[in-house]
């Protein structure tokens, strides 16, 4: 993908160059690192990583969760995703736009769920082993906001998050020196 992203994706490579290895990745079997502090990991096939999707209006995910793992709050602005637990035992849910109602469910092996574009959503590994799910997003650059890092891992004044949330400075700071942000 070494020229622009346009409004429809990246141009097309030339028919004549094009081999089944431009629609086959196989970087989804190898479990992610989940040594962070989510301990969890996201292992992408968006556009970048698999540039087979590119112009097909798709892309997928691994998701690795260590026991007490979690995908934080976060949403994706341009797709929607379904997500399919391959193992393990994960919490999954999300909070709807007009009447902020929760909408989350415990999902087990070979369970769906989906998430509307755009809604806050998480996924926690809520067993007692590793959990492995898979997702698939509507878009080939489904995009990605992690509400916490949003607000606390940057550089917005301390005074700023305090007077735009409920929490006090106390709370901002610690956040922000756990997420990396600065006071």
């Amino acid at each position: 993908m070494s020229l622009p992203d346009t409004p429809t994706g990246f141009p097309c490579k030339d028919a004549k160059k094009l081999s089944v290895a431009d629609f086959v990745y196989s970087g989804l079997g190898k479990a992610g690192n989940t040594s962070n502090l989510i301990k969890a990991a996201v292992t992408p096939a968006f556009t970048a990583q698999f540039p087979g999707v590119n112009g097909l209006g798709i892309s997928l995910a691994r998701l690795d969760l260590a026991v007490g793992g979690v995908i934080p709050m976060h949403t994706h602005p341009g797709a929607s995703e379904v997500l399919v637990v391959i193992q393990g035992t994960i919490c999954a849910g999300f909070i709807s736009s007009s009447a902020n109602t929760v909408y989350f469910k415990t999902l087990n092996k070979g369970d769906i769920m989906v998430f509307p574009q755009g809604l806050l959503h998480f996924q926690i590994n809520s067993g007692k082993g590793p959990a492995l799910a898979f997702v698939s997003f509507s878009s080939p650059v489904p995009g990605l906001q992690i509400t916490d890092f949003a607000l606390f891992a940057n550089d917005l004044p301390t005074e700023l998050v305090v007077a735009t949330t409920f929490l006090d400075a106390a709370q901002v700071k610690k956040l922000k020196g756990v997420l990396g942000g600065t006071h």
